[in-house]
């Protein structure tokens, strides 16, 4: 069997209130915990493995995610974040394959929200 992706994993001293933040961000629900909450992974509704939290140093910059919504949508999606707990490192910016904003969870993890325009394809970023 080949190695296939299964999932991105921070490391973070809260595992709990990081599953959470992640959770409420990206409509995700708590699947596994393991360890007495040293382990907790989130899935997504069809229980799909995205993201893993396990109880450990803090180290910030060693990971990063891109989040994606609708151009319409940028401006109410940066406000929930922002609401849940995210910070903007940088003010939110337009690039000519759309709007981003650089973030960073609770814990300081870095992670950028984009507003892709349409017609706008991979090889395009």
């Amino acid at each position: 069997m080949a190695t296939t992706f299964d999932l991105v994993t921070i490391d973070t001293p809260s595992p709990d209130a990081l599953s959470r933040f992640w959770s409420a961000a990206l409509d995700l629900r708590e699947s596994e915990r393991e360890d007495g909450g040293r382990w907790i992974v989130v899935s997504d509704v069809l229980g799909v493995r995205r993201l893993g939290f396990q109880r450990g140093p803090h180290r910030p910059g060693g990971t990063h995610l891109d989040l994606t919504c609708g151009v319409d949508e940028f401006a109410d999606e940066l406000a929930r974040l922002q609401s849940l707990g995210a910070r903007l490192v940088h003010e939110p910016r337009s690039e000519p394959y759309g709007s981003i904003a650089n973030l960073v969870d609770p814990d300081g993890n870095a992670f950028d929200l984009c507003a892709y325009l349409p017609g706008i394809s991979d090889s395009g970023r």
